[in-house]
């Protein structure tokens, strides 16, 4: 049978460099990357604020127009207004990194990435045009 290793006051230790607090701060693409992450918050917030107003709506004229009253208060449109831009902020930076997250292969060779990119940022201008289109015809 083997011993167990015995461990002295003088056994080395393992380098651990510490590491700051703010060391995303350093490189743009870690500021990006914690960004992205903070986005999730804001994008999440835009999601509750969605149905709630279609739980207003769902409830009738009141509700609505109660929820359009709460809606333009002023925190309210603060929160808003920085929630498009995180959520804006948080659809380019996932359709830059689409083309790292899926493979597409086409007849046998790799689609390349700008085309994927390019692909999503053009069904987004198509999806954002569609919408817009309903909204203004619907407001006739």
């Amino acid at each position: 049978m083997s011993e167990r290793p015995t461990y002295t006051p003088f056994h080395p230790r393992w380098y651990r460099p510490r590491v700051s607090t703010w060391w995303w701060l350093k490189r743009p693409s870690s500021r990006a990357f914690i960004l992205r992450e903070v986005s999730s918050i804001f994008v999440a917030w835009f999601v509750v604020f969605f149905l709630l107003l279609v739980a207003a709506v769902g409830r009738g004229e009141v509700a609505y127009q109660e929820f359009m009253a709460w809606a333009a208060n002023p925190s309210i449109v603060l929160v808003n207004v920085v929630s498009l831009f995180f959520v804006v902020f948080h659809a380019v930076t996932w359709f830059n990194l689409a083309p790292q997250a899926m493979v597409v292969h086409m007849r046998g060779k790799r689609v390349p990435g700008k085309l994927i990119a390019a692909s999503n940022y053009g069904l987004w201008v198509v999806t954002s045009l569609l919408v817009a289109w309903i909204i203004l015809a619907g407001s006739r």
